[in-house]
């Protein structure tokens, strides 16, 4: 990839940070990098170098002016502003394909801003974030993006024997990784991207083998609600050309409260996008919480099951089959691309079969019937009196996806 004409983008607030920007400036140009600068901090800024994207652009990126934000006196606004604006710079910057990499120094505001302004930045342009805050869960902030913290140990306030090398050693890093060449098989027709979950790997690892022997990419992305937040957060970035979305679980997450849910835009993106797909009711039998004594009052009579020793699964009912059934037709509906749904009657999940503690026909029967009810007219819907995890299921999905992937 030629990089010739584009640059690390170097963002922070250097309003109260300057000594320490400085310094990686300093430390960046040393490794014979080009810098893109921008200021997020909100008070008077003097530092010795030049900022190319300036704090009253950023407020004014946001929506907002730096005057207002200034005159609020609001710190959680200002941070918040002062990120989305950021976000805004950035996403411009790289539609203009003129950056590489992007890095960022803070405490707590400053690595909210940079870690809100990375965003914007899709997966494989390296983002990295030097933070006092490191410790702290920030899996809310990091969303679903690639980005690489590193803990500050001292505060960023200065330049001393530590944050000198530790400040260091981010340039090195950020540099390394923003001169790294993408491998990129010459032999793969397309990706894919699969779902999965530990009650359909049999199924993934079937389908999996399959593509890969006719030359596909497949992706597997672990169906824990960050993993399905990413892949529909890469559909979007539109880096895969289809779709086999076996295990749907999340959907029952979303509804029931469970801790496994990818939110209410999970099994939206591939239609919104027009990429083909195929899509199984997979683990709709289950919503995951954790300990067992972690179970809202008005499941605890519910038929539960122990999958490990913070891993508590509630089987779904009728009532709640229905509505997973009408929610999984719907938002395919949308589609404006090939999409099949495949459903595997003899049960969904490895504790759904024959002698199994989830395995309830009745309860079945009303998800399937609810699936093809609103289905009806707008979909294709293939039944096959098989188990999710049978080799002909597989074969199948494997089989329906290639057509209409053509």
């Amino acid at each position: 990839m030629d990089t010739t004409n584009r640059s690390i983008v170097m963002l922070g607030c250097f309003d109260t940070k300057g000594e320490d920007f400085s310094y990686l400036l300093n430390c960046l140009k040393a490794q014979n990098q080009r810098i893109i600068t921008i200021n997020t901090g909100i008070m008077e800024t003097a530092v010795d170098f030049p900022i190319d994207v300036d704090q009253i652009a950023v407020a004014a990126a946001s929506g907002d002016t730096l005057e207002s934000i200034r005159q609020s006196n609001d710190r959680g606004r200002a941070v918040e502003l002062m990120g989305k604006g950021a976000a805004v710079i950035l996403a411009d910057l790289v539609l203009k394909n003129q950056i590489t990499a992007v890095i960022g120094m803070g405490g707590g505001g400053g690595t909210y801003i940079i870690l809100e302004a990375m965003q914007a930045v899709p997966l494989g342009i390296p983002k990295f974030c030097l933070s006092t805050v490191v410790a702290k869960d920030l899996s809310r902030q990091i969303g679903v993006k690639d980005i690489t913290l590193m803990s500050s140990v001292v505060d960023v306030a200065g330049i001393n024997r530590i944050s000198r090398l530790l400040i260091r050693q981010a340039a090195a890093a950020i540099t390394a990784m923003a001169e790294t060449k993408v491998d990129v098989a010459a032999d793969v027709k397309k990706s894919i991207a699969i779902s999965m979950f530990g009650n359909t790997t049999k199924c993934v690892d079937k389908c999996t083998e399959l593509l890969r022997e006719k030359g596909y990419e497949v992706m597997a992305f672990h169906a824990t609600g960050v993993g399905g937040a990413t892949m529909e957060a890469l559909i979007r970035e539109r880096v895969f050309d289809a779709v086999l979305d076996i295990t749907t679980t999340e959907l029952a997450d979303e509804l029931c409260g469970g801790i496994l849910s990818a939110g209410p835009e999970r099994l939206t993106a591939a239609s919104e996008i027009g990429i083909p797909q195929i899509v199984v009711p997979g683990c709709l039998d289950m919503v995951n919480f954790a300990q067992m004594d972690t179970l809202p009052k008005e499941y605890k009579t519910r038929k539960l099951y122990s999958w490990a020793p913070d891993v508590t699964l509630m089987r779904t009912d009728n009532k709640e089959n229905q509505i997973l059934g009408k929610q999984l037709s719907e938002k395919l509906k949308r589609s404006n691309a090939a999409v099949e749904i495949l459903i595997p009657l003899k049960g969904i999940s490895q504790i759904d079969s024959i002698g199994e503690i989830f395995y309830d026909p009745v309860a079945d029967d009303a998800l399937f019937g609810s699936i093809k009810e609103n289905a009806k007219g707008h979909l294709p819907v293939v039944e096959m009196d098989v188990h999710i995890n049978d080799e002909a299921f597989a074969k199948k999905l494997v089989e329906r996806l290639l057509k209409i992937m053509q």
